[in-house]
């Protein structure tokens, strides 16, 4: 075996769980002693689709659809340990997928076991059982065709004759290992695994068999592992509700109590920016019959990760994180683009950023623009803003006259994202954009733009002081900022 090449003889892995095994799961179970972790099944059509994106924000590497949704997300941490698994029934589409990924994973599966009908439907899956000459046509382009081990995960077929010789030709194939599911296609969970099936394969082939399906029977502890290993008498394990359950299953020590594995994972969550939806969905399912419990409920009601991180105490680590991947994210974008316009397609840009300290406290560039506009007799400025995927950052784009500026740095809100682009513009243009220690240009009157800039103690007299808002035209005046 070629140095650095990842084995799969007397380990344990993450089972591949769709909304479960996505970076934050994988990390949790490597963090307790899993040696192999696969992810979640992804469809081949769909990460054909991708683009790959060195996320120098969150050191990942993303794999991103064309409506910017990151479909796999992966990072340095598990490289030599992640087990890409893809759904597929085409062997070229198979193989567009996996070198799309191989230089980012240890190794890439095919799910030829998933009874559920999104996977069937296409072919993929449990479907393939029944097809072993595709089979055999898919797994045979893939070993030739990257340069990372290959391998398959399977279901049981209704005789052991038909299993063994199913597992055989996969095994003449070059694949460099087998999963078995020790259920038939139509069994569920609630049915026992049958560990003589996967016994007599393990017998009858001389790669390794990974043995799954026995965390409802067999595997409760870590030291059931081994157990259902030598009653298997398969090379290695992989556990799927076990670890979802509680991943510290995996750790040789001893389990760790729920609210330490929950809060570990969610850390991972908001570190690597996982979908709010699936931290939660993960979550509720370690919770179990806690699901209904005053912190199930405060989960569930939840609709981002910060409010989830209350929800568990973690406040203060989603502030302080979200401040490090802002510094980092100001810290690249500042040195990697030049101040100065630059043309994109019809759309003016700059690389510049809303820093607040810079302004008044009741001014804005947007209310400059604003007033500048109705000065020169224009529409109201009018602001686009789309939210990017793989960091949730913001970009505007502002039309005035019929043309349009904006920014090319990201911003962390929307509100943010607009005033950049209302600096773009007014940069463009030549007009003051009403930053500290500029000479007064007269769009906006010197009352409101000396404001708080006299101190603290103007400000409370000035909010003490009854005020006519029909005479004042500064407070008159509907300005959106």
């Amino acid at each position: 075996m070629a140095a650095g090449r990842l084995s799969f003889s007397n380990i344990t892995a993450l089972a591949p769980m769709v909304r479960v095994g996505t970076l934050p799961m994988r990390l949790l179970a490597l963090d307790y002693g899993a040696d192999v972790v696969y992810c979640e099944e992804l469809i081949d059509i769909k990460m054909a689709q991708c683009q790959r994106v060195v996320n120098e924000v969150l050191e990942t590497v993303d794999f991103v659809a064309p409506d910017d949704r990151v479909m796999f997300r992966t990072c340095e941490r598990e490289k030599g340990n992640v087990v890409f698994q893809m759904g597929t029934a085409d062997p070229d589409r198979a193989l567009a997928v996996a070198r799309l990924v191989e230089k980012d994973v240890a190794a890439v599966d095919v799910n030829m076991g998933c009874p559920k009908e999104y996977s069937t439907k296409g072919g993929m899956g449990a479907a393939l059982l029944s097809d072993p000459d595709k089979i055999e046509a898919i797994l045979r382009t893939l070993v030739t065709g990257v340069s990372i081990p290959v391998t398959c995960k399977i279901r049981i077929l209704p005789s052991l004759e038909e299993t063994i010789s199913l597992v055989r030709r996969i095994e003449k194939t070059g694949a460099a290992a087998v999963a078995v599911h020790g259920r038939f296609k139509e069994e569920r969970p609630r049915h026992p695994v049958h560990c003589d099936y996967i016994q007599a394969v393990a017998q009858a082939v001389s790669i390794p068999v990974i043995a799954n399906g026995g965390s409802l029977d067999h595997v409760k502890t870590n030291a059931d592992i081994e157990e259902f290993r030598k009653v298997t008498g398969a090379s290695s394990v992989m556990l799927a509700r076990a670890a979802m359950w509680n991943a510290s299953v995996f750790r040789s020590q001893g389990a760790l109590p729920l609210e330490k594995i929950m809060e570990d994972y969610l850390k991972y969550a908001i570190r690597y920016d996982n979908n709010a939806f699936n931290t939660k969905y993960c979550l509720c399912q370690m919770l179990r019959d806690k699901v209904e419990s005053p912190l199930g409920k405060q989960v569930q009601a939840a609709q981002t990760n910060a409010e989830i991180s209350e929800a568990y105490g973690l406040q203060e680590f989603y502030r302080q994180t979200q401040e490090q991947l802002q510094a980092r994210r100001d810290a690249l974008q500042s040195g990697s683009q030049p101040e100065r316009p630059v043309t994109d397609g019809d759309v003016t840009t700059m690389a510049v950023k809303f820093e607040r300290r810079e302004y008044p406290p009741q001014i804005t560039p947007k209310m400059f623009l604003l007033e500048w506009s109705r000065k020169e007799k224009l529409e109201q400025p009018q602001y686009e803003t789309v939210q990017r995927a793989q960091d949730r950052a913001f970009q505007s784009t502002v039309t005035v006259a019929q043309k349009k500026y904006r920014s090319s740095l990201w911003e962390k809100s929307k509100k943010f994202a607009e005033q950049a682009a209302a600096i773009v513009c007014l940069r463009v243009l030549g007009v003051p954009e009403g930053r500290i220690g500029e000479e007064d240009s007269g769009l906006v009157c010197k009352r409101k733009r000396e404001g708080k800039v006299n101190g603290a103690a103007e400000e409370e007299r000035s909010r003490k002081r009854p005020v006519n808002r029909a005479a004042d035209p500064c407070l008159s005046v509907d300005v959106c900022t």
